[in-house]
């Protein structure tokens, strides 16, 4: 991936999640995004990037949410996002769903300058260190999105090993499915459950006292699994540890 030369003026996509249950995360990629030299502007009318309605079937409700999101952010120089479940599905789905539309050539050129956060500070901005410590033990969890959709296994690595007094330790069939899923979990409740366990049992088997991801969807799974075995782990989006000791 070509390196931008100068620091990009970058537009924040804040999820669903992110905005109504954990606001902090999106300050805190406010917050290392301006360490690193990037200019932050966030634009007000953003709403969802549609995948919720999408992944529920309802394609014509989930085209006009997606319609306004490439509305909002067509003249942006780059939009990053803590989220790679969002940024998987624009990139991955939003041109079948514009194709042969009017839209069809500002989805092409949205796809171009939208990064799920640890995407962009590795191979866009060229950052694996952001001066961040936080003293831990800790395990991570790839999301499907980010493995799957992104393909970013290497990049929230290289950035945890940079983090002072970070141990980080790999848990046991790491790029299994959490159980989440959107959907899914409500849809098939036992099986995201059982999934859940497993996940949580493999953390907490690798003797880490945190887990970290890119998605605070499956860290918000995770937990509640969590909290119901009574474990002694807890979740931490990418960002907030990287936000963390400065």
């Amino acid at each position: 991936m070509e390196q931008l030369q100068d620091k990009p003026t970058v537009a924040i996509f804040v999820p669903c999640f992110i905005d109504q249950l954990y606001p902090q995360t999106a300050f805190n990629m406010v917050k290392v995004l301006e360490k690193v030299g990037c200019k932050v502007v966030y634009n007000t009318e953003q709403t969802c990037c549609g995948q919720p309605a999408f992944n529920a079937g309802f394609r014509d409700e989930a085209k006009a949410v997606c319609t306004k999101f490439v509305n909002d952010f067509k003249n942006a120089e780059v939009v990053v996002a803590p989220s790679a479940s969002c940024i998987g599905f624009i990139k991955n789905y939003y041109p079948a769903l514009f194709d042969n539309s009017s839209l069809h050539n500002e989805v092409k050129e949205l796809q171009k300058k939208v990064y799920e956060f640890t995407d962009f500070l590795v191979n866009v901005l060229n950052v694996t260190d952001v001066g961040a410590s936080f003293n831990a033990k800790a395990t991570y969890h790839d999301s499907c999105a980010a493995l799957r959709e992104c393909k970013l296994k290497k990049e929230p690595r290289i950035l945890l090993e940079h983090v002072a007094g970070l141990e980080l330790v790999e848990m046991a069939d790491v790029e299994t499915c959490c159980g989440f899923g959107g959907t899914f979990a409500v849809k098939f409740e036992p099986i995201s459950i059982g999934m859940g366990d497993q996940k949580a049992n493999n953390a907490a088997a690798t003797g880490a006292e945190c887990i970290i991801s890119t998605d605070m969807s499956c860290l918000m799974h995770i937990d509640g699994v969590v909290k119901n075995k009574q474990l002694s782990l807890q979740t931490y989006h990418i960002a907030d540890i990287l936000a963390s000791g400065w």
